[in-house]
């Protein structure tokens, strides 16, 4: 039992340290409305590529990671950030990488494998419910359908189309995952 426990420690504090490391987009609470956040992100530029379906994850991801890993004009590499965001329930999802906040547009090298874009974002509000384990499709359409419920029921408008964003690397166990399911809000002008 003992030595379940100190591995289980160790992957823990392993997996804790190495998430430390990778940097996630800014952002600030401005409100919580049952397990629902409600964020204001700082602009951001992010490494898009189309997927023809939901099923093509593997491929999407690996096209931005090849940008990232050198696959770009220059051979640059790019330090990995956190999420990976998938967006869902679209006919032309897509997936994306943030880069590091230390690159302006202008400082990115251009992509090699043409299906891979950079993108501003704008400083945006979301909204965002938080869940672990693995993020099977049967769990993403529940917290999915819990975020849009809890933001009707308090009268916050959405604007597009909701996003799976996951948080840790592939062998991460379940129990340690991090994943969220994301929207753009448009919150009433009183509450801001």
């Amino acid at each position: 039992m003992k030595r379940i426990c100190l591995a289980v420690l160790t992957l823990f504090l392993w997996n804790h340290a190495m998430a430390a490391d990778i940097e996630e987009p800014q952002w600030t609470l401005v409100d919580t409305v049952g397990k629902v956040e409600l964020r204001e992100y700082a602009p951001s530029i992010r490494a898009v590529t189309r997927l023809h379906s939901s099923a093509e994850t593997t491929s999407g991801f690996q096209r931005l990671a090849g940008f990232i890993f050198g696959g770009n004009d220059t051979g640059q590499k790019i330090a990995m950030t956190a999420p990976v965001e998938e967006t869902l329930y679209t006919d032309s999802p897509v997936m994306a990488f943030t880069m590091p906040s230390e690159y302006a547009l202008e400082d990115l090298p251009d992509p090699k494998d043409h299906s891979v874009t950079l993108q501003e974002m704008p400083g945006r509000t979301m909204a965002a419910i938080r869940f672990s384990g693995w993020a099977t499709g049967g769990k993403v359409d529940r917290k999915t359908d819990e975020l849009i419920q809890t933001l009707a029921q308090h009268g916050i408008a959405t604007i597009g189309d909701p996003s799976l964003n996951q948080y840790n690397p592939p062998w991460t166990p379940p129990f340690l995952r991090r994943n969220e399911i994301m929207v753009e809000i448009k919150l009433p002008r009183a509450d801001r």
